[in-house]
Order: structure tokens, then C-alpha cells, then sequence
């Protein structure tokens, strides 16, 4: 397991911030009473924690060109048919998956292809289970062109406590099955729209993880 880049800066600020705290505390507050270790215990507790939303461990990724590997983290809260206007412009599947705070935050492409299309969009930060947050909250969008002709859309979507989706995706780029598409702070939600024909592996309420698990397979 490894601390993702995302959390870098942040994880070295606060721990030393935390540390400076500890030290004024120990040299002048002497003796050090309850409140002084509760403080402690409660500064570096949040640190971990805080680390362990960057978290990526490690995994062997599976490698399946007909088959779509989950983006994301998290449990399966939607599938159904809707209409994608944004860039696919038709009909498609719709598959969600919701990224709990304890999830691992990190998004990966989940098949290779060209990058058709990248946008993104200011929004609020609604609960992101909530159905209508995909195309309501702050959110990136990416449009995939596989190498069958078939287009694909991929939906990173903030929540309550995302404050800022990191996307790496460039128009023109190539990317690999599994390849890391970008980051979610913390947590939420990602959509991937597929062609109607495509074979949903999954159901409601299912436990994925990125770059494992099955969620489709592709038509060819």
C-alpha cells in the first residue's frame, strides 16, 4: 500500500502543523495534563485517517479487453436505460457506483480507447446517491472512442463531502485498461455510460473495486 500524489502536500502540511502543536505543548504546558494527550490522540488520530482517504493498495488489476473493469470503488447504486445528451447523444446503460468515505478514492479508465472528450462542470454537491446529482453536481465528464467504433462515457460526480474531482484525462490521449483516469476528494460517485447491447455482470447493491472487478461485457 502507498499514499496516492493527491494527498501529499496535504498529509505533510498537516502532520507538520500537528507536530509543532505537539511540541509548544510539550516544552512550555509542562506537566501535560488530560486535555494536552486528548489533543494529541485526537491530532494524530485525524491524521491517519485523513491518510488512509489516500490510500492505494495494492492490487493485481484485471486485464480483459471485453470486459469493462470497474472505474471505482465503492457499492453499485444504479443501472438503468437513460438517455446521455452530453456527448453520446442516445440511448445507453447506465451504471453507477457510489464511493463510500472508506473507499479507496482513486478512479481508473475502465478500458482502453482514445480520448474523444473531456468537459468539466460546476454544479453543487448534492448527496451523491442521489439520482439526479449526475448531472446536477460539480462533475468531469470523459468521452471514450474504443477501438470497435463504440463510444463510452465516463462521469466523475462530486457529493456532500467531494470538494474537488481531479481529472487527468487529455483529448487525443490514449489510455490502457486500468490506467488511472483521476481522483475524487473524498469519496462519491462514478457514472459510465455503455452501449445499449452491452452485458451489465453486476446488480444492485454489489461491492466493486477498481481495476478488479467485471462490471460489463463489451459487444463486440
Amino acid at each position: 500500500m502507498y499514499i496516492h500524489k493527491e494527498g501529499y502536500r496535504l498529509l505533510i502540511v498537516l502532520f507538520l502543523i500537528f507536530s509543532a502543536i505537539t511540541v509548544a505543548m510539550v516544552v512550555f504546558g509542562r506537566p501535560l495534563n488530560f486535555f494536552n494527550y486528548l489533543l494529541i490522540v485526537l491530532m494524530y488520530g485525524f491524521w491517519i485517517a485523513l491518510a488512509s482517504f489516500f490510500r492505494i493498495p495494492h492490487r493485481i488489476f484485471t486485464e480483459d479487453e471485453e470486459q469493462f473493469i470497474s472505474p471505482a470503488d465503492g457499492t453499485i447504486c444504479t443501472i438503468e436505460q437513460t438517455f446521455e445528451k452530453e456527448y453520446l447523444n442516445c440511448e445507453c446503460l447506465m451504471v453507477s457506483v457510489f464511493m463510500y468515505g472508506t473507499d479507496v478514492h482513486v478512479n481508473r479508465y475502465p478500458i482502453s480507447g482514445t480520448i474523444d472528450y473531456v468537459k468539466y462542470h460546476k454544479g453543487n454537491y448534492f448527496v451523491a446517491s442521489y439520482p439526479k446529482s449526475s448531472i446536477m453536481n460539480e462533475r468531469a465528464s470523459v468521452g471514450m472512442l474504443l477501438s470497435n467504433g463504440q463510444k463510452i462515457l465516463m462521469r466523475q460526480v462530486a457529493g456532500v463531502m467531494a470538494r474537488r474531482i481531479v481529472c487527468y484525462a487529455r483529448e487525443g490521449e490514449k489510455v490502457k485498461q486500468n490506467q488511472e483516469l483521476g481522483f475524487i476528494k473524498f469519496g462519491s460517485r462514478v457514472d459510465l455510460f455503455l452501449p445499449l447491447d452491452t452485458e451489465i455482470t453486476v446488480g444492485l447493491e454489489d461491492v466493486v473495486r477498481n481495476g478488479v472487478t467485471p462490471i460489463a461485457k463489451l459487444k463486440r
